[in-house]
């Protein structure tokens, strides 16, 4: 099972703030950080989401068909992340709505390395 994701930044503060501030959405805290990292959590016990400096001093770069897909619980938190995201200065990808059958409700963005993520429930 999943543990954490890291995605890069070439800008800690920057990508902090925004993170910060959209993750709050889910209550996330930051969990754990250093000068080249910041992880945020919900729990000690539960996945965390990451932004990196890479470890090899090269720019970040954005991960053509990597997404990172936060589990929002509800239409009303998919939509408010969503909202929060475009807010921060984030892309939208995919406004909030029902995604094929089977009561999957999603929306999509890009944070403000590009990085893709999406926020969904289920029913």
């Amino acid at each position: 099972m999943i543990g954490y994701v890291t995605l890069g930044t070439n800008d800690i503060a920057r990508a902090a703030k925004f993170y910060d501030a959209l993750l709050s959405e889910m209550g996330a805290k930051r969990a754990m950080e250093s000068d080249r990292f910041i992880a945020w959590a919900t729990d000690p016990k539960q996945p965390s989401i990451a932004i990196i400096k890479p470890f090899d001093g090269k720019p970040a770069t954005v991960g053509n068909g990597v997404m990172v897909s936060i589990a929002a619980g509800s239409k009303d938190k998919v939509k408010a992340l969503h909202a929060t995201a475009l807010k921060l200065g984030g892309k939208d990808e995919g406004a909030p709505g029902p995604r094929g059958e089977g009561g999957f409700y999603a929306a999509y963005f890009r944070d403000l390395d590009g990085n893709k993520l999406s926020c969904f429930c289920m029913g």
